[in-house]
């Protein structure tokens, strides 16, 4: 075989293993897929170590759930104190938070409504029934989790996130006085 041949295969060999490398990094190579979020971010997970999908009991056992609901409105986190949990099934499925509790964008209660378009450029629109005492919404769709920013038209006035379907459930028949 004349030499140059044999330059020009270990060259392409050489070439592939540093693409093969180079395309089977290890896991310790890659950016961590799930930022690590602070304790008052409200996130389409949950909030600090409290997850969609969580039983009551679990919350109770882990003393992140107060075992005395409060009066009328139902369970309560033990903190952050300004999140609200709505359980369906026993499963926690939404999160209602007021400052300074945030979603990873900075949206909380006060922020205005054209920060949040701007944050979440593909939110659906939604209208509160006329003639109801309702606030409209943006619900901000990832997958089957979303938040829901309920707002009168310029600042928001409830952040909410949770499952997708519970969500749109709870814009669509409402909610108390929670």
């Amino acid at each position: 075989m004349e030499a140059r041949k044999v330059v020009r295969l270990v060259a392409v060999l050489v070439a592939g293993a540093v693409a093969v490398c180079h395309a089977y990094r290890t896991v310790s190579d890659e950016p961590a897929t799930t930022p690590g979020y602070g304790p008052d971010v409200l996130h389409l997970r949950g909030v600090r170590d409290i997850e969609f999908g969580d039983t009551e009991q679990e919350l109770l056992r882990r003393g992140e759930l107060h075992a005395e609901p409060a009066s009328a409105c139902g369970p309560r986190l033990t903190d952050p104190a300004t999140v609200s949990p709505v359980f369906a099934d026993d499963r926690l499925v939404l999160l209602w938070a007021s400052p300074p509790v945030r979603t990873p964008e900075g949206v909380t209660a006060g922020t205005p409504v054209d920060r949040v378009e701007a944050a979440y450029p593909a939110a659906t629109r939604l209208t509160a029934p006329p003639g109801s005492y309702r606030y409209d919404g943006l619900l901000a769709m990832q997958g089957d989790r979303a938040y829901l920013f309920l707002h009168d038209g310029r600042t928001v006035r409830k952040t909410v996130a949770g499952y997708t379907d519970y969500a749109k459930r709870l814009f669509d028949e409402g909610f108390g006085t929670c």
